[in-house]
């Protein structure tokens, strides 16, 4: 008798434990499946790359790499699927691909703003002879042996603005358009700066954002966010279920959900790295705007043409706002020219893209970063890389993805690809320091 109630109650905490197991995996099946259909989808019709490239590199970790894929060229869509549940990624023409999620799913496929195909003359040089064959070397072992680690796409590197390396990995060229992660953020930063150069925003004014007119919240401030320091809560963990990956993989309306968070600190006196704030920004410059068409187009016509960027992608969440913390596409001498406008105080040529300034601001420490991080761009101020000059820079990027402007060397290097961590990130500080000994002595 004894025994079988023993059994029963052994029978029923095991049953609790599978049901709690089974409830705690479907709050991970959209992010499992969601991560695996937007990449893919992105990685095939935005980047060009094949899905058999795709799968067992970028999305072969973890259970991502459990998902069953179906690419469907004719609809320009992906679908992932894990055990009893599926996301759905589409791509669209102009815009880039959208993980589609809550309702309005035809109605959202069936918006059409038009986006012209545009294209620029490439202003970028290259260096003379001598100096980008000290380099070859550098590019061969960082691109074709990997001696740096890492799985690197694509390498570029300017000096004095123009090239002095450029490679690129099997199937990769010049042309390919690759995911910034977090490099986003510098771009949305850029925009900021040009739209508070026009007076359609003040950094340091509180913003009329509704959700937050009755409570504490009123008092954050574009500047507050721009520099991770608006004291709203967030978990930026990129290996649970954290805010980070339900904003990116569940929600219709990013910048929204991140908004909703509530106060924990006061606005300014707490640094925490957040996508959600980016996205917040990026929600916020939108909405100046009196539809996302207009946004777009002022978008491409004061940031991404003066620097010679065709056809971007800065791919928008179903609620049509550009997902400004993660998801632009463009190519690597795009992300080069973007760095290179930073190295020249915000210039492209003689054309003042970003008002006088704002590099300066950009690259203020945040009070309470401990001297990390600027306004959505890192610094080497604290001595993240050891062997590079203090006053670099950069861009910084899910699994590897970097831009680092150096100005006292007058160097910008471009690094792409996938390259997460722990165990495969490439050695940022070993690479810059074996480039800057190849520069002239200044």
């Amino acid at each position: 008798m004894k025994t079988k109630k023993v059994l029963g109650i052994a029978g029923g905490i095991l049953a609790v434990a599978v049901l709690g197991g089974c409830i705690y995996l479907n709050t991970l099946m959209p992010i499992i499946t969601g991560y695996a259909a937007k990449n893919l989808a992105s990685a095939v019709f935005v980047s060009g790359r094949n899905q058999a490239d795709v799968e067992p590199l970028d999305l072969h970790f973890s259970f991502i790499k459990f998902n069953r894929n179906k690419v469907d060229m004719e609809k320009k869509t992906v679908t992932s699927r894990f055990l009893w549940y599926k996301s759905t990624a589409a791509y669209r023409e102009g815009y880039g691909v959208t993980l589609l999620r809550g309702k309005g799913k035809k109605e959202f496929l069936n918006q059409d703003y038009p986006l012209p195909a545009d294209s620029y003359p490439d202003y970028l040089e290259k260096a003379d002879d001598n100096l980008t064959a000290r380099l070859e070397p550098i590019a061969r072992a960082l691109v074709d042996e990997r001696s740096y680690n890492g799985h690197p796409f694509a390498f570029v590197a300017l000096y004095d603005g123009k090239i002095i390396a450029e490679r690129y990995d099997k199937g990769i060229d010049a042309g390919t358009q690759l995911l910034s992660w977090s490099m986003g953020k510098s771009f949305t930063n850029a925009l900021v700066g040009i739209m508070a150069g026009d007076g359609l925003v003040d950094i340091n004014a509180p913003m009329d954002i509704p959700e937050w007119q009755n409570d504490a919240r009123a008092a954050i401030t574009l500047n507050n966010l721009l520099q991770m320091q608006s004291g709203l809560g967030w978990n930026e963990n990129y290996g649970n279920r954290s805010d980070v990956n339900l904003m990116l993989h569940r929600e219709a309306d990013m910048g929204l959900y991140a908004l909703s968070k509530p106060l924990e600190h006061e606005p300014g006196t707490f640094w925490y790295y957040s996508s959600g704030s980016t996205n917040i920004v990026m929600r916020y410059l939108c909405g100046k705007f009196d539809s996302d068409q207009a946004f777009l187009n002022y978008m491409r016509e004061r940031l991404f043409s003066p620097l010679a960027i065709a056809n971007p992608h800065f791919e928008p969440d179903m609620s049509g706002t550009p997902v400004g913390s993660s998801y632009l596409y463009v190519t690597a001498r795009d992300y080069a020219r973007f760095g290179q406008m930073f190295l020249d105080d915000g210039c492209v040529g003689e054309e003042r893209i970003l008002p006088e300034g704002w590099v300066e601001y950009t690259t203020t420490p945040a009070q309470a970063s401990e001297g990390r991080y600027g306004a959505f761009f890192w610094l080497n101020r604290c001595g993240v890389c050891p062997d590079v000059p203090e006053d670099m820079f950069s861009c910084n990027g899910h699994d590897g993805q970097q831009i680092y402007i150096v100005p006292s060397k007058d160097l910008v290097v471009v690094i792409l690809g996938y390259s997460p961590k722990p165990d495969r990130v490439i050695d940022f500080n070993g690479l810059l320091r074996d480039i800057i000994s190849c520069l002239p002595e200044k």
